[in-house]
């Protein structure tokens, strides 16, 4: 064989050898799946902002919707029997894995699935609902991050207390679908007597429950209101602030959301915040670590937020020391 020819053989090799090289380095990313089950509506504000951020937080992390990553949304409105077929849906779908936004949505895919990855938002007590063994170590399919742990809903009363210096009655206003109620009102309980104020609970399950719930309670003089966190009150939000306004019942809420809309005060983290960490654990688990190895993680930043338009509708002076730690005061 010739030199020429040798060379010739030897260069059609090497450009051979390149092509699956080249043509591995053309193809496109693989598309990733993620389910997404929330209990509020497309078009609710604070659904809005918690998925602008979610999504912010995955592109910073490398993951673009339409070049590598899928996203399927259901929404159930607050319907437990549609928040179970939302999640019979996506879990058919075989998404890599899904986003679970509280409770109601979490339980109904864990009864469906022990193998896709399941990270919540805006859960209580992940470990008396089951969803996981402890919070260091989850152990199962499913980790997240927790709204507020239960010790908050003592501090609702307290500064309801405070700020109604009046208070004797306090009617707490339960979502009946929401594992964590019976947590809740025992943590209020446990400072009830020593502030001097008698609790009961108000259990809902849809709007025509909280109006009649509210408006019977508020037959009473010197009552006050507190509002835990849940979709339906997210749901309701602007119903329940008007019905406090109407009934002149001081109310606390578990967020900023319903003091913007007219309600009294509020105190409880700062929910947007979970879903730039929640899209960090989504990264993480694509990359290949397992939920049961990452820790479910608590608040670390918790708000107080006073509406003085709404004391002054109410009669009400706040007393300068509270104004003091008020993280944000709207007038």
């Amino acid at each position: 064989m010739s030199i020429a020819r040798r060379k010739l053989l030897a260069a059609l090799g090497g450009a051979a050898a390149a092509w699956p090289l080249a043509g591995r380095a053309q193809q496109p990313e693989r598309m990733r799946r993620i389910g997404v089950l929330t209990t509020l509506t497309s078009d609710d504000p604070e659904f809005q902002a918690r998925n602008a951020a979610f999504l912010q937080a995955l592109q910073e992390w490398g993951w673009t919707v339409g070049r590598n990553a899928r996203i399927d949304y259901r929404f159930s409105g607050g319907d437990p029997e549609r928040t179970r077929k939302s999640a019979e849906e996506l879990v058919a779908v075989t998404p890599d894995l899904i986003l679970a936004i509280g409770s109601p949505a979490v339980a109904p895919l864990q009864q469906l699935t022990r193998s896709v990855p399941i990270v919540f938002t805006n859960v209580v007590d992940p470990v008396g609902a089951g969803f996981v063994d402890n919070l260091a170590r989850p152990g199962g399919n499913i980790t997240g991050f927790m709204q507020y742990e239960y010790s908050l809903a003592g501090k609702w009363l307290e500064l309801l207390k405070e700020i109604v210096p009046r208070l004797q009655r306090a009617a707490i206003l339960r979502d009946s679908a929401t594992i964590a109620g019976g947590g809740q009102f025992g943590a209020i309980q446990s400072v009830a007597s020593s502030l001097g104020v008698e609790v009961r609970p108000i259990s809902v399950r849809d709007a025509a429950e909280i109006e009649r719930g509210i408006a019977g309670f508020a037959r009473d003089a010197n009552c006050g209101l507190i509002v835990p966190g849940s979709g339906l009150a997210v749901i309701h939000s602007d119903l329940i602030v008007a019905l406090a306004a109407r009934h002149r019942l001081p109310a606390i809420y578990w967020t900023r959301l319903h003091v913007a809309a007219g309600g009294l005060i509020s105190y409880g983290s700062e929910t947007v915040d979970q879903y730039r960490g929640a899209a960090g654990y989504v990264d993480r688990i694509l990359k290949g670590e397992k939920p049961a190895d990452l820790p479910v993680q608590a608040p670390t930043k918790y708000e107080l937020v006073i509406n003085l338009k709404t004391a002054k509708a109410l009669g009400l002076d706040v007393p300068p020391t509270l104004l003091a730690r008020a993280d944000e005061v709207i007038e």
